[in-house]
């Protein structure tokens, strides 16, 4: 349940994306099925002129990059790959490609004003990278979370962004792999939830 503290603020937030590249989305089951609800949100955020983060991951292919259980894995989102690239839906442009070699040197790529690609190196999105800098140069004091595959890179980035003070609100129709149990969690920590229908609204017409 949010609070004074917790409460979201929708005009001073950020839409994150986590790991909804084409690789990811045919492997994780209804990632696919989420993409739709994804949309809206995103549409509505591109139309209030709120920053966009798309967050990937990018597995070199000797695994060197990867987390100790993802060590093993082989040809996926491997950079300069199509599997590596963006849900096309998502896409700002459908001509616009991840440039791999900024992003794996911790640049933020710019896909179109507001909107950025940036790739993190573990589950949770602020991890070694430059994602709260980036937000709070921009005075963003809430995060809006929708993504690919709850259990890992949505939850540890929704508790990253908990452990750095700032206001979080998800979309639950709009991240693969939500269970009851882990809604339950997010809400004892003053996580915000609703559904990508309520997003324009909520933004405000």
């Amino acid at each position: 349940m949010t609070n004074a503290f917790t409460r979201p603020v929708p005009l001073e937030s950020a839409l994150l994306t986590i790991d909804v590249q084409e690789d990811f989305a045919g492997q994780i089951p209804g990632t696919w099925e989420c993409v739709p609800a994804m949309r809206r949100v995103v549409d509505a955020y591109r139309q209030h002129g709120l920053p966009i983060v798309h967050v990937v991951r990018l597995y070199l292919l000797d695994g060197s990059n990867a987390d100790l259980c993802r060590r093993e894995v082989r040809g996926v989102v491997t950079p300069g790959s199509d599997g590596a690239e963006l849900v096309g839906k998502l896409k700002p442009d459908g001509s616009v490609g991840l440039n791999a070699g900024a992003l794996l040197n911790g640049e933020l790529q710019e896909l179109r004003k507001n909107e950025w690609a940036m790739y993190k190196p573990r589950w949770d999105a602020f991890h070694g990278t430059p994602l709260e800098e980036h937000l709070r140069k921009r005075g963003v004091t809430t995060v809006s979370v929708v993504g690919c595959n709850f259990p890992n890179c949505p939850r540890a980035t929704i508790f990253g962004a908990s452990m750095r003070d700032f206001r979080i609100n998800i979309f639950v129709d709009a991240i693969s792999g939500v269970y009851d149990k882990g809604l339950e969690e997010l809400g004892n920590i003053g996580v915000a939830m609703m559904r990508s229908e309520e997003c324009m609204d909520w933004l405000g017409r």
